[in-house]
């Protein structure tokens, strides 16, 4: 049997940084995806393989022995060799169309992807879709644990269930229920940033800036709230400002810089709004725009690799061949 399974990557639209503190954040999934191919082997070997490289390692091996970029999928493959008392090993295959650490959730796609084509290897069939999901999602936040500890585990969670979702680390996640379509352009600034870095400038902007950081904290609730209702109503004018005020939140607590805040005023003047997604100090700008608004003389000139995507309402899909 051959495992198949895509997953789409994300968008952040609200509460990037604020989530890892408590806060809402609202995350949707998009039409750019991850797709994973695992079978197992009569070999004791897991043997992975993406744009990356390749690597080949003993399943015994300790996962804090494996090159950064690979552990995710070993550890995957262990987990579930020893949970069904597999005396083989396992090949995965990563084939991706989501750029690479620009916060578009690569990597939480990936280790979607992976855990939902490991664990159908050895899924029976009658075991319930939901069952199998928290099985996914549990497995792939751990993946994804072995290179950024702290992630809120909210970009695995919109990988795996599609749509948009709010979510709270404490409370968990609830599908935005809407019908109305939303399209952003993306504008990736090619800027090399360290989630983790960011993450740990924030902390200390937090603990240095406290009582301003606890009233960004509630500026940031306060503009989710209306963010939601004007994603229900798809009052665009709405949802493009909320988005340009979140903007400012996010430069208040560092993670912009000059280049990023360029891109987002000259992107802002043809759209409804824009701003960071994800970590930030590098990455990506959404844009919202209008269906059918391609952008055309800004894509067409501009120096910087710009992606059309939309919310994508289906998360993981598996495919037995």
């Amino acid at each position: 049997m051959i495992s198949k399974v895509s997953a789409p990557g994300k968008i952040i639209l609200f509460g990037e940084h604020f989530v890892v503190y408590g806060n809402r954040a609202i995350l949707g999934a998009i039409d750019k995806y991850v797709t994973v191919i695992s079978e197992k082997t009569n070999t004791d070997n897991i043997l992975i393989s993406s744009s990356l490289g390749q690597i080949s390692v003993q399943k015994d091996e300790h996962v804090s022995n494996i090159e950064k970029k690979f552990r995710p999928f070993f550890y995957i493959a262990k987990q579930v060799i020893e949970q069904n008392n597999f005396d083989k090993g396992i090949t995965i295959k990563i084939e991706s169309d989501i750029p690479i650490g620009a916060g578009l959730g690569s990597s939480s796609a990936c280790c979607v992807a992976a855990a939902a084509s490991v664990l159908n290897l050895f899924n029976s069939t009658d075991q319930p879709l939901t069952t199998y999901e928290e099985k996914v999602l549990e497995l792939a936040i751990q993946a994804e644990k072995t290179i950024f500890p702290n992630t809120s585990g909210a970009d695995c969670t919109v990988s795996v269930h599609g749509g948009i979702i709010e979510y709270q680390k404490e409370k968990g996640f609830s599908k935005i229920e809407t019908e109305h379509e939303f399209n952003f352009l993306v504008v990736d600034s090619e800027q090399i940033h360290s989630t983790e870095k960011v993450v740990n400038q924030v902390k200390r902007f937090k603990e240095e800036n406290k009582e301003v950081f606890l009233e960004l904290c509630n500026e940031e609730e306060r503009l989710i709230s209306k963010a939601l209702d004007a994603m229900k109503a798809n009052d665009l004018d709405t949802i493009g400002k909320c988005m340009a005020q979140n903007q400012i939140f996010l430069e208040q607590i560092g993670v912009s810089n000059d280049i990023l805040l360029e891109i987002t005023k000259e992107i802002e003047k043809i759209t409804f709004g824009a701003k960071i997604t994800g970590a930030g100090d590098g990455g990506c700008i959404i844009a919202l725009r209008q269906k059918g608004d391609e952008l055309s003389e800004y894509v067409n000139t501009t120096k910087y690799q710009t992606h059309h995507v939309s919310i994508q309402k289906t998360g993981m899909q598996v495919f037995n061949t």
